[in-house]
C-alpha cells in the first residue's frame, strides 16, 4: 500500500485539523446554552442557580482566605465546609428530581428527595454551627 500523499487523502479529511477555530467553539457554546434554555425545566434552572451561588461563595471564601487573612481559621473552615456540603446536597437533589433520571430513582418521589435534602441541610448546618 503506497503512503498517503496530499493528493490521496480524501477531501473530507484534508481540511480537518486538531484545533478548532474560535467560531466553532463559540457556536458550540451558543448551541449548548440554547439547548439548556429550551429543554431544562424551570425548577432545575433554579437549583442550578443555587449551585452556581454556592460555588461562587466557596470560591470567594477561599480567595479571601488566601489573599487577605485566615485569622479565625475555624470560621473559614466552617464556612467553606458549609458551602461544599450544601453543594453536594443540592447536586444530589438535582439528580433526584431531574425528569430524565426517573429510571434511576424509581422509589424516590420529588417530595421525598426534598425532605431528604432539607433534613441533610439541617444536620449539616448543625455540625457547622457547633464547629464555630
Amino acid at each position: 500500500m503506497p503512503p498517503k500523499t496530499p493528493s490521496t487523502i480524501p477531501a473530507s479529511k484534508a481540511g480537518s485539523s486538531s484545533s478548532t477555530p474560535k467560531g466553532a467553539s463559540s457556536n458550540a457554546i451558543s448551541s449548548l446554552w440554547t439547548a439548556y434554555s429550551e429543554e431544562t425545566p424551570a425548577k432545575l434552572k433554579l437549583i442550578d442557580a443555587f449551585l452556581f451561588f454556592l460555588m461562587l461563595s466557596g470560591i470567594i471564601q477561599f480567595v479571601y482566605c488566601i489573599l487577605i487573612s485566615s485569622f479565625p481559621y475555624n470560621t473559614f473552615l466552617a464556612g467553606f465546609a458549609s458551602c461544599v456540603g450544601q453543594f453536594v446536597l443540592t447536586a444530589s437533589l438535582r439528580s433526584q428530581v431531574n425528569p430524565s433520571n426517573k429510571d434511576e430513582f424509581k422509589d424516590v418521589s420529588p417530595e421525598r428527595a426534598f425532605a431528604d435534602f432539607a433534613l441533610g441541610s439541617v444536620v449539616l448546618h448543625f455540625f457547622v454551627f457547633n464547629f464555630l
